[in-house]
């Protein structure tokens, strides 16, 4: 197939990458960092405010600081990235043309406009109804208005994404099935579309209630349907973020899945239970049965964290596969002692699939339990689990395949590589401490939305454990810590993709220890598989079991004192 000028060759991978996509990918992935920056600072703001001794921020600025740190990172950040995650997945992997360039364009136009003009009303100062935005609290015209642009925008790229999927497969630019990376963005993509449309289909009538075209908007029905944005837009991410995981170790590393079936049914999984998830924020609800709440609780639940735990063993067992193919086989962990933690897409990746499956996962377990739900739920556990997995999972994995996609799409070398080796471990430490640290002042009872856990200005005195105070204050001075890693990524990625020195057209790339043929050879494997002889990966997941097996069962201790049986 002859090349044109619309495409180039990629000299370390060989992928044909088409101009328009790394275009697109590009400037998408520039407008994810740059609101990572604005929501990273309003979430600063919000730890110090919450550390009694230090009380930043007055309460007005508070809750408007929540409303955009909520918008700007799980929203803005991450959907924009994501955007640059689909268009690779489809075009870049493909070795195709991107479907409706001109379209992609108007997602991002619609996304940045309806992001800007969100802030902007938030910054306003009457707009301050938090991420939830319940009725009656109403906002400006101006936020859902910039919601829904921001939704649709979404929509629309979605909708090249998998138009971009039918140009491929319709031009045979590949063989067999799509490869294991683009099918978790497809999973990724069709959870999108039903987010995306939940979150324009609550916030239009929303919207013609703020301007009062009509008279109001039933709060039962809102929370029910919002949430199948709210929470569901985290299992865009959960999908994303997996599909990143793959994509690393293969680029790095070489690693091929050890069953890419199993790995596929995994995703599936994502699709059919679980945005489901999304029930354990309504419980107390009159508006659904008991029955749904019970079963979406229970069965439907296990049945994702089913496909978490798939990934949870296959991402590791494919890395320590390839180490030990090169021959790294002494003892039980020689692979893993020897993997290259120097690297801080690894390094990034790696604890990013730890702290998901640790943090996140055994306490999105325990939380999303009915009856352990009912009493922590208002508290700041929610929070803290989370971060575990939208911070610690999510933004830590897109961190770190950012310090692939700058020398690969951007041609730029990464700048100041120490700080780049550092960034992963410091953010890291600081966000796996904000995480575990509002569990902590959640499981205390600290509450999740209220400025003031000593309620000063309360007319009946009420006293939290000490230890809830020590844990807030650990929360705060683990948040700087985390706003250092977050500082320490964008400067040297904004360095990196406006002054780094320039990769030549034809420079081939060392980018981990696997060659640049054998990392585009795993990341675009068709049903190749890695071995079963894993005997470290196994050790792991059996230490995670043991640990998810102590915490269910401290948790259901505490709920049994709360109703003593005589």
């Amino acid at each position: 197939m002859s090349i044109t000028s619309a495409f180039r060759i990629c000299p370390t991978t060989g992928l044909k990458v088409d101009r328009a996509a790394e275009n697109l990918i590009k400037v998408n992935a520039v407008a994810a960092v740059v609101f990572l920056l604005i929501g990273g600072l309003f979430g600063l703001s919000i730890a110090l405010s919450r550390w009694p001794a230090v009380h930043l921020l007055p309460a007005e600025w508070f809750y408007l600081a929540l409303t955009a740190h909520g918008f700007d990172v799980l929203l803005a950040w991450i959907i924009f990235f994501e955007m640059a995650v689909l268009y690779f997945a489809s075009a870049v992997l493909l070795n195709c043309r991107l479907a409706a360039p001109r379209w992609a364009w108007a997602q991002f136009g619609l996304m940045l406009a309806g992001a800007l003009m969100a802030n902007v009303a938030v910054l306003q100062g009457n707009s301050s109804v938090m991420f939830t935005s319940y009725p009656p609290l109403q906002a400006s015209p101006w936020f859902y208005l910039g919601l829904i642009l921001f939704a649709v925008g979404a929509l629309i790229g979605c909708a090249v994404f998998f138009g971009t999927l039918v140009v491929a497969k319709d031009e045979k630019t590949y063989e067999g099935s799509v490869p294991l990376v683009t099918f978790g963005a497809v999973t990724a993509a069709i959870i999108a579309v039903f987010t995306l449309a939940s979150g324009a289909i609550i916030l239009i009538p929303t919207y013609l209630w703020s301007i009062g075209l009509i008279s109001s908007v039933d709060p039962l029905m809102y929370k029910l349907v919002w949430w199948g944005m709210g929470h569901s837009s985290q299992q865009i991410n959960v999908s994303a973020h997996v599909a990143v995981w793959y994509a690393i170790g293969a680029i790095v590393l070489g690693a091929k899945p050890i069953s890419e079936k199993v790995s596929r049914m995994a995703f599936l999984m994502y699709i059919l239970f679980l945005q489901l998830a999304s029930a354990h924020h309504l419980l107390v609800e009159p508006g659904v049965s008991s029955s749904w709440k019970i079963f979406n609780t229970s069965y439907a639940m296990y049945l994702a964290v089913l496909g978490s735990m798939i990934h949870g063993l296959t991402v590791p067992g494919a890395i320590e596969a390839a180490q030990r193919a090169k021959g790294f086989n002494k003892g039980m962990f020689e692979w893993l002692r020897k993997a290259p933690w120097g690297n801080p897409a690894f390094a990034g990746m790696f604890m990013s699939l730890v702290m998901f499956g640790f943090l996140g996962g055994i306490s999105g377990v325990v939380m999303g339990t009915e009856q352990i739900n009912l009493i922590m739920h208002n508290t700041l556990y929610v929070p803290g689990h989370f971060h575990a997995t939208v911070v610690a999972g999510t933004t830590l994995a897109f961190m770190a395949i950012t310090y692939l996609v700058v020398p690969l799409i951007f041609r730029r070398e990464i700048a100041f590589p120490k700080v780049a080796q550092l960034q992963p471990y410091v953010f890291a430490i600081g966000i796996a401490g904000i995480s575990l640290f509002m569990m902590g002042a959640g499981t205390l009872g600290g509450p999740r939305r209220h400025w003031d856990i000593t309620f000063a200005d309360a007319l009946t005195s009420f006293q939290f454990s000490p230890a809830a105070f020590l844990m807030l204050a650990l929360n705060g001075i683990f948040a700087c810590m985390a706003a250092l890693g977050g500082a320490m990524y964008i400067f040297v990625v904004v360095w990196s993709v406006f002054f780094g020195r320039r990769i030549g057209d034809t420079e081939k790339l060392q980018l981990g220890p696997a060659t640049g043929s054998q990392a585009a050879a795993a990341v675009a494997s068709y049903g190749n598989e890695g071995t079963l002889k894993i005997p470290g990966t196994v050790t792991l997941v059996g230490v995670f079991f043991v640990s998810f097996v102590l915490y269910y069962y401290v948790n259901w201790k505490y709920l049994a004192e709360l109703w003593p049986l005589k």
